[in-house]
C-alpha cells in the first residue's frame, strides 16, 4: 500500500508539472481520495489551484485483493443513506479542493434517476457545499441513461465511455454539450485494447506520434469538446499521453486522418462491453 501510493504521489507530481488540473476520484478506487488528500496536503496547494472530482455510489469491497474467490470487488449501492455516508466520508479527505460529485455509474435499473430524495439531496451538496453535480455512465445503456439524466434538468457534468472502439453515446454527449454539460471521457483507450489494434499502431507510426496520444487525441478532437482522463500509472504513461494535446489540433484539421480512424476501429457496443466485463482485474 505504501508503494503504490509513493507512486500515486510521484504520478500526480508529474501530472501538476504537465499543467494538469483535474483529478478524478470515487469512494469505490481503493484509497484513491486517502491518497489524493495527503497529496494535496505535501503540495499545498490551495482549493483554487486544483479542481478535484469524486464519486459515490460503490463500496470498495476487495480489500486490496486481486483474487477474491468470486467475490465482486465493489458493491453498487445508490440509496439516499449510502450517498450520505459517502458525502461525509468525501468531504473528510478532500474537503474544498472538491468541485465535482457523481453518480458512480448511474444506470436506468439502479433506479438513482427516479430516486426523488437522492436528486434533493445532490442539489443541497451543490447549493450548501457549491459542488458540481454529475454522473458516470458505463454499459450499453449509456445513451439512454444519459437522455433520463438530461430530463431531470440536475446535472452539470456527464463522465461516459467513449473511445475509438465504442463510440455509441456519441450523439448524446453532443446534445449534454450543446445543454451546457462539461462532458468527461473515460477508458480512452478501452482498457488497453485499442492498443493491440493494428489499424491504430500503423496509423500512429504513419503519423509519427505513440498510438496512445492518438487515441486520446481522437476523443478530444469530437464535437463534444471532452475533458479525457488519463489513467496513467507510470511517468511514461503520463508523458506520451500528453502529447495528445497539441495532437488534438492535428486531427481537428485533418478530418479524413479521424474519420478513418473512427471507421475503421469502431465495433458492436453490445461485443465491446461484453468482452470488458469479461477482463481481469489487475
Amino acid at each position: 500500500m505504501e508503494a503504490m501510493q509513493r507512486r500515486a504521489c510521484e504520478v500526480l507530481d508529474e501530472a501538476w508539472r504537465l499543467g494538469i488540473r483535474y483529478y478524478d476520484c470515487a469512494r469505490s478506487y481503493g484509497r484513491s481520495e486517502e491518497f489524493m488528500s495527503a497529496w494535496l496536503k505535501t503540495s499545498e496547494l490551495k482549493k483554487e489551484d486544483v479542481a478535484v472530482g469524486s464519486k459515490w455510489g460503490y463500496r470498495y469491497t476487495a480489500d486490496w485483493r486481486v483474487e477474491t474467490s468470486g467475490e465482486p470487488h465493489e458493491v453498487k449501492d445508490h440509496s439516499l443513506k449510502h450517498l450520505e455516508s459517502q458525502e461525509k466520508e468525501t468531504q473528510q479527505f478532500l474537503g474544498d479542493h472538491l468541485r465535482l460529485y457523481q453518480i458512480h455509474s448511474a444506470t436506468l435499473e439502479s433506479g438513482v434517476l427516479e430516486n426523488v430524495e437522492v436528486l434533493e439531496k445532490l442539489k443541497t451538496l451543490r447549493e450548501e457545499r457549491g459542488w458540481k453535480v454529475g454522473l458516470s455512465l458505463s454499459g450499453v445503456g449509456q445513451t439512454q441513461t444519459l437522455e433520463k439524466a438530461l430530463k431531470t434538468g440536475v446535472f452539470d457534468s456527464v463522465q461516459a465511455t467513449w473511445n475509438l472502439m465504442e463510440q455509441s453515446c456519441g450523439a448524446a454527449l453532443k446534445e449534454a454539450h450543446q445543454q451546457g454539460l462539461e462532458v468527461i471521457v473515460k477508458e480512452g483507450m478501452a482498457n488497453g485494447r485499442l492498443l493491440r489494434r493494428a489499424e491504430l499502431l500503423e496509423m500512429a507510426e504513419r503519423m509519427k506520434v505513440a498510438p496512445d496520444a492518438l487515441a486520446l487525441a481522437a476523443i478530444m478532437a469530437q464535437p463534444f469538446e471532452p475533458m479525457v482522463l488519463s489513467g496513467a500509472v507510470t511517468l511514461k504513461q503520463l508523458q506520451s499521453n500528453m502529447e495528445a494535446v497539441q495532437l488534438c489540433e492535428r486531427l481537428k484539421e485533418d478530418q479524413d486522418t479521424l474519420k478513418s480512424l473512427m471507421s475503421q476501429l469502431q465495433t458492436d457496443p453490445d461485443a465491446y462491453w461484453k468482452e470488458r466485463s469479461g477482463l481481469a482485474w489487475n
